[in-house]
Parts: structure tokens; C-alpha cells; sequence
């Protein structure tokens, strides 16, 4: 795989980036790929290890180990080394049907299992995916590819994210018609617009969208599945009637997402400048796309002093957006303990390393303001607003974290005395999500668990309503794109088989 001694012979090299305060003046993407023979000595690199952890996707601890993909990885790192592209592209698309995406916004289990971690760094496969990827479209490889033969089954899914585009990919490749509902007005769900443009630009995901329609998938957007008329009353959305679909199509897929943003129930929350994360970029992105900016019609933190509640990867990009918006200072609190610098003794490889990881929003702050924004064990305990209800700054608190003996569980309890204030005039809640929508799941009466997620059988994907069946985070709640991808192609087997009696789908 690779080289045999390519691990030895060559360092690994990664994509140059722009610097932090020259990426901050726009929202592209801001890494400059290797050259195609610079890639391949990286590709050079993977070793001949003969258990391939990068490809496992194994649970340990809780928390992936590998791919949960199970990406070929090895197999088209050497591809890739010896110049065979064509066929590289080919076992990439074999296990992933997005590469352009998960290359740009996964976080790479697959390197944090590699075997080179052991003594030194890892192989660079996301940046080796996306050589391949991209040297597909500039080549032609990854051309529209329609079924031959059709079915004659029809399929419906509602929500156009990772999940749902996946499961489409694949039950159309299998010849079944395929109709995606989205009740935004662009195709890619939280990959569209919860995700800021600087680390997948949109332009990157309305290509792979033009190649599956141009492969037979129908596209639906402003279609509000499961609303009533009046809840989309005064709105470009249509309300899409459930036993309409359920009339007309042999199988339903719900790939909706979590959508329903954790709250910060603290006293002065109704003040004027606390939106939700997910509210503020998907506002920046849509101005964003739509006019440059010039609507207005986004969340301005320019000149605002910004407080971010979350120390996630959405909190993060709120850090790089406000930013990018003109924000005079940010802050970023995280309740968690500040992680170590290198990988604790309980911590070992190929577990995924919790260790502390500075993102691009964090580097930017660091940048222009000179610190980095994070502030480790800490919560909001008031909203604190003048006499007009504009917000002014958050009264803090530390937190402690203990191990219950009893059952090993962390528990929280704040710090007697450690009460401190925040000025900010806008705070955004980066807290996760807490399941899925009710007014969706009520429509289809489909049954939930105690997350509100939607509830299947373990491992499986059919829900409590005959020929209804869910997927991504929607069953199981808040996850990666590597992991709504994951599930989007299960959950097509499943529907397969529903209506095959088998499947061939991989």
C-alpha cells in the first residue's frame, strides 16, 4: 500500500493556507491544494500496516476509530500513488458518495487511527481524497451516470442533507425514481447552510446536486413537508400534505436532521442581540449567496462585542463568521475542561486522541484580537439588558467537573464564589441540537425515543409507520457528515430490500 518505505522516506506535507488575517476579508475556501505529484508522495506514505485502522470505523470508548464509512483508503492511496487515477476514483466512490464533501469538512478518523501515528504523523487521506475527487471532475470521470433499466418504484425524501442526498444517490443508481423534498430554497440542508462557505464552498455542493439530476433525481425545494398552510403563511414555502405522499410513493424516507437547537434557559434569555448559531449562519450564508451582502438580510456582528456559547465545531465557525462580519472582540465559552496538549495515558492510540485542537475560527481570533477566545468550564447564569432590552453583557459562572464513583459519570456543579461578567452586546448559542422537529414526526406519527429522535429497531431503519423509514441524525441524532452519509446509504439498502425482497446496493 503506497510505498513500503514511503513513510520513511517522505514527511508529510498538508495544504498551504492562507494566512488568518488575510482569509478573514472574504468567505472562501482558504486551503491551496498540493500538486497532483506532490499528492502522490503523500500518498506514498501509507504504510503496509496490515491491520488498516484508517478503514475500521470501529466504536471504542464511545467515539469512532477509523473511518465509519470504511473507506478503502489503503487500496486508493496506492492507486493514487502509482498514478492510476481512474481506478482510485472508482474505490473512492465505491464506499462514498460524496468525497467532495466529506475531504473538505470531515474530521478525519481515518487519520487518527493511522498506524503512522504510533512514531510520527499520520497520512494525509482527506487531502489524498481530494486529489482524487477533484482530478475526477477535471477529467470527466465523475460524469453523469443514469441507470439504465428503472423499476418503476417511486421513493420520496424529505431533506436534502448528507443523509438524504446519499440515500438518493444511491436508490437512484439503483434504478428506483427518486424525489427529494427540501422546504429551504437550495438543495444540501445543513451542508447548504449550516455550514459556513469558507470550509465547503456552495458551489462545490450545486455541482454534485447538477450531476444527480442530470442522473434521473428530481428536486423539490420550498417544500414544507408535514406543515400546515398557516405555518407557512407569509413564506415562498408550499405546504406538503403527508398522506399525499404517502399516496403517491411507494416508500418515504425522513432525512430531516436534528433540528431543534439546545436552548440556554437562563434569566434575561428574551433580550434583544441571543440568536441561535444555527439561525446566524444560516442567515450569513444566504445573504452571502444571494447578493453579496448587499440585502442586509443577515445577522451583522459588525463592531458587536460577541459572546459564542459552545466549544463545538458549529461555535467554532461562529467564531470565523463573526469575524468575517466585522466583530470588535469575541469570546468563546466552553463548559467542558480544557483538554491536554497530547494524548493522556487513558487515552491511547487508535482511540479518537482528545486533545486540544485549535480550529480556524480560533486561529483567526488569535489573530486579530491577540488571545485565543476560548474560555474552558464555564456557563452563562444571566443575560443582563438595559432598561430597552438590548443586551449588554452575561453573568458567568465556573464549573467543576467530578467522577461519580458510583457510576463513573461527570458531574457538573458550579464554583462557590466564581461568579464573573462578560461584556457583549449579541451572544450565539452553539449548544447541539436536541432531535428532530415535532411538527414533522406528528404528521407522519412516526414514534420516538427519549431524545426525540425517531425510533427504530437497533441497527435498523423502518420506523413504527408501514413504509416509512428515517435516517442521519434524525435517528440518531446530532452526528458528522461522514455519519449522515453513513446512514444514508443503510437506510437505502433497507428500502431496497422493502421493495426488491434484496439488494445489491454496497
Amino acid at each position: 500500500m503506497g510505498k513500503p518505505t514511503g513513510f520513511l522516506d517522505y514527511a508529510r506535507v498538508t495544504s498551504d493556507e492562507t494566512s488568518p488575517k488575510q482569509r478573514i476579508k472574504n468567505f472562501n475556501e482558504f486551503h491551496t491544494p498540493l500538486s497532483l505529484e506532490a499528492q502522490r508522495t503523500q500518498a506514498a506514505r501509507c504504510m503496509d500496516c496490515g491491520v488498516p485502522f484508517c478503514q475500521s470505523g470501529m466504536m471504542i470508548k464511545g467515539m469512532a476509530s477509523g473511518c465509519p464509512l470504511n473507506n478503502l483508503i489503503p487500496e486508493w492511496n496506492d492507486l493514487l500513488y502509482n498514478g492510476n487515477m481512474e481506478q482510485a476514483y472508482h474505490r473512492l466512490r465505491k464506499t462514498n458518495c460524496f468525497p467532495e464533501f466529506t475531504s473538505r469538512v470531515c474530521p478525519s478518523p481515518c487519520e487518527a487511527a493511522c498506524t503512522c501515528n504510533l512514531n510520527g504523523l499520520p497520512v494525509s487521506n482527506k487531502e489524498n481524497e481530494r486529489s482524487i475527487i477533484e482530478y475526477a471532475y477535471a477529467h470527466g470521470l465523475a460524469a453523469p451516470n443514469p441507470p439504465k433499466v428503472r423499476t418503476g418504484k417511486k421513493i420520496a425524501i424529505i431533506g436534502s442533507g448528507p443523509s438524504g442526498l446519499a440515500a438518493a444517490d444511491q436508490l437512484n443508481g439503483r434504478g428506483h425514481s427518486v424525489t427529494v423534498f427540501e422546504r429551504s430554497d437550495r438543495i444540501g440542508g445543513l451542508l447548504m447552510y449550516g455550514i459556513p462557505n469558507m470550509k465547503i464552498e456552495k458551489k462545490i455542493i450545486d455541482r454534485k446536486v447538477e450531476v444527480m439530476k442530470e442522473e434521473g433525481v428530481e428536486f423539490i425545494t420550498n417544500a414544507n413537508v408535514g406543515a400546515t398552510a398557516k405555518q407557512v403563511e407569509g413564506t415562498d414555502m408550499q405546504a406538503i400534505k403527508v398522506e399525499d405522499l404517502l399516496k403517491e410513493y411507494d416508500r418515504v424516507i425522513l432525512a430531516c436532521g436534528a433540528s431543534n437547537p439546545r436552548d440556554i434557559k437562563a434569566p434575561g434569555r428574551e433580550g434583544e442581540g441571543i440568536y441561535f448559531a444555527v439561525d446566524f449562519l444560516k442567515a450569513t450564508t444566504k445573504s452571502l449567496l444571494d447578493s453579496n451582502f448587499k440585502d442586509q438580510k443577515f445577522i451583522s456582528t459588525k463592531d458587536k462585542k460577541v459572546l459564542v456559547i459552545g466549544g463545538g465545531d458549529t461555535g467554532n465557525d461562529c467564531v470565523g463568521t463573526s469575524i468575517r462580519l466585522g466583530a470588535s472582540a469575541v469570546t468563546q465559552l466552553e463548559m467542558m475542561p480544557k483538554p491536554p496538549v497530547e494524548r493522556a495515558d487513558d487515552n491511547q492510540w487508535p482511540e479518537w486522541p482528545k486533545i486540544l485542537k485549535t480550529d480556524y475560527g480560533q486561529e483567526e481570533a488569535i489573530a486579530v484580537f491577540g488571545q485565543d477566545p476560548r474560555i474552558y468550564q464555564t456557563t452563562v447564569k444571566e443575560f443582563v439588558r438595559d432598561k430597552n432590552g438590548k443586551l449588554t453583557k452575561a453573568k458567568c459562572v465556573m464549573l467543576d467537573w467530578k467522577k461519580d464513583e458510583a457510576t463513573g459519570r461527570m458531574n457538573m456543579s458550579e464554583v462557590p464564589g466564581s461568579e464573573y461578567e462578560i461584556e457583549c452586546d449579541m451572544v450565539l448559542i452553539a449548544a447541539g441540537f436536541l432531535g428532530s422537529q415535532e411538527y414533522v414526526t406528528k404528521a407522519f406519527k412516526v414514534e420516538l425515543d427519549g431524545r426525540t429522535n425517531v425510533k427504530t429497531e437497533p441497527g435498523q431503519y423502518a420506523t413504527s409507520v408501514d413504509r416509512v423509514f428515517v435516517t442521519g441524525d434524525m435517528h440518531r441524532g446530532q452526528s458528522l457528515v461522514v455519519w449522515a452519509i453513513r446512514e444514508g446509504r443503510e437506510v437505502a439498502k433497507a428500502v431496497d430490500i422493502s421493495l426488491m425482497g434484496y439488494t445489491n446496493l454496497q
